[in-house]
């Protein structure tokens, strides 16, 4: 049995016009998504939403998918940087009382967010 956290998921930035906040969604399941007003509540609302998902499978006795049978990257990579930059996210991460993989995260969900032309 798979574990939540094994399920890879996208998550964006919604435009004003959506509503802001950020959009989860998760590949293996077409119709599993969730949103929240920050990263880390899109997260929470989308394991949520995960478990949910899976109750009314297999409730229904429906198969439940396998991770990353939706054909994608499995949501993990390492990417080394410059000490000088470490040490700038580092300090805003504490800064701001999160995670440097949460604040990183979100600057890549911003990012993105731009480069499409939703914020």
């Amino acid at each position: 049995m798979s574990k939540l956290a094994d399920y890879p998921f996208e998550i964006r930035p919604l435009t004003p016009d959506e509503g802001g906040g950020f959009l989860i969604s998760y590949p293996d399941f077409s119709d599993c998504i969730s949103d929240g007003e920050s990263v880390q509540e899109a997260l929470r609302n989308g394991q949520d939403a995960l478990k949910a998902t899976i109750a009314a499978l297999r409730a229904k006795t429906l198969p439940v998918p396998a991770p990353n049978s939706g054909g994608i990257a499995s949501g993990k990579f390492v990417a080394r940087v410059p000490k000088t930059i470490h040490a700038q996210l580092t300090t805003r991460a504490k800064t701001e009382g999160v995670s440097l993989n949460t604040l990183v995260l979100t600057f890549i969900a911003q990012g993105l967010g731009r480069k499409e032309g939703r914020a």
